[in-house]
């Protein structure tokens, strides 16, 4: 199994310092210490995704509130309200963090209780999905580890794998940051992600996020000027 970088010794630090700058290495664990106090006087502010008006999901766990985690939560909950666990599998584990789950999760790295610890193009289980999820994972494939492959191509591998595990009309929904990885920009960029809807939101102001155009989302930059991503991706795949 390839080594992930931020579970090397000491590459976890020089990773952040990377993708997060070196800011983040005070900014993250105050804001961490001081989340009980913080999160007793934020209010989650509401935003629209696909003319439904959802809440901002706030957590001391990697502090939703300055990250894409606080609609990336709620955004996933609409889909998985409408599926049975039994019948879900989230690929990459996040919903894990912030309560209970009874759907199956794969994780190439992540050790835990219940996580399925293989990567999703040799994964062949004895059943089907009616709902696949993964939540700004995809952004990491072939850009985060220590692979020799295009991270573009393992990408597209990675979306091609979850496509053939889903039941007839089944769904795939991934979320990811715009301006993280390059080469998945390009994906996007071009067209060459064979989503069959896709929403993009951007930040308004460092607490609220918005609808916007693939052409806004993709002028936005990662870090700047609001911490972590500035505008994300929702890609849904359809298998007919």
């Amino acid at each position: 199994m390839k080594t992930h970088l931020y579970n090397a010794r000491w590459g976890k630090v020089r990773w952040f310092i990377t993708r997060f700058g070196a800011m983040e290495l005070v900014l993250k664990p105050l804001r961490t210490v001081l989340a009980p106090i913080l999160l007793l006087f934020l209010k989650p502010p509401p935003f629209r995704f696909q003319n439904s008006q959802l809440v901002q999901f706030y957590h001391r766990y990697n502090m939703t509130w300055v990250s894409e985690r606080g609609v990336e939560i709620p955004i996933a909950r609409t889909y998985l309200e409408k599926v049975l666990p039994s019948a879900v599998l989230e690929v990459g584990n996040v919903l894990s963090h912030y309560g209970s789950v009874d759907h199956d999760v794969l994780d190439k790295f992540e050790k835990g209780s219940g996580i399925i610890n293989e990567d999703i193009v040799g994964y062949h289980p004895d059943k089907r999905y009616e709902l696949i999820l993964s939540l700004s994972t995809m952004e990491h494939i072939g850009f985060d580890d220590e692979s020799a492959s295009n991270s573009a191509d393992k990408i597209t591998d990675a979306i091609t794998s979850c496509l053939a595990l889903l039941t007839p009309h089944g769904k795939l929904v991934i979320t990811v940051p715009i301006a993280y990885n390059p080469e998945l920009d390009e994906l996007i960029r071009s067209h060459r992600l064979p989503a069959h809807r896709a929403t993009f939101l951007k930040r308004g102001t460092s607490k609220t996020w918005v609808e916007c155009s693939e052409a806004e989302a993709l002028k936005c930059r990662y870090k700047s000027p609001f911490p972590y991503a500035n505008a994300i991706l929702v890609a849904e795949f359809t298998n007919h």
